[in-house]
């Protein structure tokens, strides 16, 4: 226990060096989705409600690129720790082929029939079509994100997170100005209101994926090169499908059975779906470091574990845990903080006092219920993956959100016909219903395996 807070530890100093630029990342990433809230207070409660609603096809996607980057970091970061540049190439080619296919898909949709994904979460006609015109003009932004996550996360994975904060920065900046312009009509725009805030996303997301080719031009070693979707090599690929794809399912999952509480919420009225919309924004910023720890404690224990250095990787296992359950601690402090100032904004905005009451309360659950994210998330995408154990997590989160958490709320919601607000205390519930399973599978180490393998392209040859 001793040399787990032992702060003369390498780790903490690494730690240190990854994380910032991550939670910096996150944290411009989550001051996009509240300024569109912010902004969108002044149009209207309904805009709100209805780009919470279909902002649910995004969030389903960027679990999807999440799943496939994390998966692909999964291998890359212990062929980072052999030096294998070859092999990481070939596995950002493997992850680009399916994040490319799954964004032409949805986009696709999203341009033909986004009324019937937005009936998927809400009946309520002003909603649909406020939705169906974000979701449409969004399509293009789809397309962006299935390169750029996957690239970013390739940056990430071999210890390259500046460069993807820098670009999430000027993404993100360039985003909230063109909310203001296309939202209220600056500079001579046109007054779009939700339609707007798609607009302004995609736009921003395409000059980020143009920036991705600027730094692919000037990188050494880690290019963004599409014709390596074309590259084969039976042995990665093989790979990549055996660990990387129950990451990407357990991810998608995970975030359609979010997005699953979202229709649940949905279908209880515009009250509860505007006060769910600012009390995710609030809990988002709360749980900005503990994401952040997961995604940079995976890195760095894929390092240790590609170089074998598996006795090390243990311990620096037990100190990420440590760290996670203190930023829980700090995460649900600051929504306990925030909560009177978001509470007197949306008092002055367009929320009626039932959405008010809604959103108090349901702010105080989050202010715990971000302990449980944050140690299942940096667990399972985090110390489970960077040692290749992406099942696990698949089968712990659709137990748990679709034996226990999804059918707990529909019973809720629609047969037993439970207030708003015990509904979303049992959707809430989920998180800690898996502790048991996910700390005895820490405990056990079994998630901790060298995944490389030698000879890779001389194999293939043969």
């Amino acid at each position: 226990m001793k040399k787990v807070f032992d702060l003369k530890s390498p780790f903490y100093g690494e730690i240190v060096k990854l994380v910032t630029p991550i939670v910096l990342q996150n944290l411009l990433s989550a001051a996009v989705s509240s300024a569109d809230v912010v902004m969108l207070n002044f149009v209207g409660q309904s805009s709100i409600s209805a780009v919470s609603l279909a902002s649910q096809y995004a969030n389903i996607l960027f679990m999807v690129f999440y799943g496939l980057g994390t998966g692909a970091t999964m291998l890359c970061a212990q062929y980072f720790g052999k030096k294998d540049f070859q092999a990481i190439e070939v596995v950002q080619g493997i992850a680009l082929r399916f994040s490319l296919g799954i964004s032409l898909v949805v986009a696709l949709l999203a341009l033909t029939v986004p009324n019937y994904m937005m009936l998927v979460f809400t009946n309520d006609p002003e909603l649909i079509q406020i939705g169906a015109e974000y979701i449409r003009v969004l399509s293009v932004c789809y397309l962006c994100w299935g390169i750029t996550e996957v690239y970013i996360s390739i940056l990430r994975s071999v210890g390259r997170v500046v460069i993807g904060t820098v670009l999430n920065t000027v993404a993100v900046v360039l985003n909230v100005v063109l909310n203001a312009v296309f939202i209220f009509g600056w500079l001579g725009a046109p007054k779009l209101g939700a339609q707007g805030v798609a607009l302004a996303t995609s736009i921003s997301r395409l000059i980020e994926l143009g920036l991705c080719f600027v730094v692919s031009a000037r990188s050494p070693q880690i290019k963004l090169k599409l014709s390596a979707i074309f590259v084969r090599n039976k042995v990665l690929f093989k790979d990549f499908v055996r660990l990387s794809l129950p990451a990407l399912a357990n991810d998608v999952v995970w975030g359609v059975g979010f997005s699953m509480y979202s229709m649940i919420i949905g279908h209880l009225g515009n009250d509860a779906v505007a006060a769910n919309s600012l009390a995710t924004v609030v809990r988002n910023f709360g749980t900005i470091l503990c994401f952040g720890l997961a995604s940079a404690g995976g890195i760095l224990l894929g390092q240790r574990i590609g170089e074998g250095r598996l006795e090390e990787a243990r311990l620096d296992g037990s100190r990420l845990l440590w760290l996670t359950v203190a930023s829980g601690a700090l995460g649900g402090a600051i929504v306990l903080i925030a909560r009177p100032f978001v509470l007197m904004y949306a008092g002055n905005g367009n929320f009626t006092q039932t959405a008010l009451d809604y959103l108090g309360v349901m702010l105080l659950i989050n202010s715990y219920y971000i302990m449980g994210c944050a140690v299942n998330t940096t667990l399972i995408a985090g110390a489970f993956r960077a040692g290749g154990d992406s099942r696990f997590g698949l089968i712990c989160d659709v137990i748990d959100m679709w034996v226990y958490a999804v059918p707990l709320g529909l019973v809720a919601a629609f047969i037993f016909k439970l207030p708003v607000l015990w509904v979303y205390f049992l959707l809430c519930t989920d998180e800690f219903v898996k502790w048991p399973w996910v700390l005895k599978h820490y405990r056990s180490g079994k998630w901790l395996k060298n995944i490389t393998r030698e000879d890779i392209f001389e194999s293939e040859k043969a």
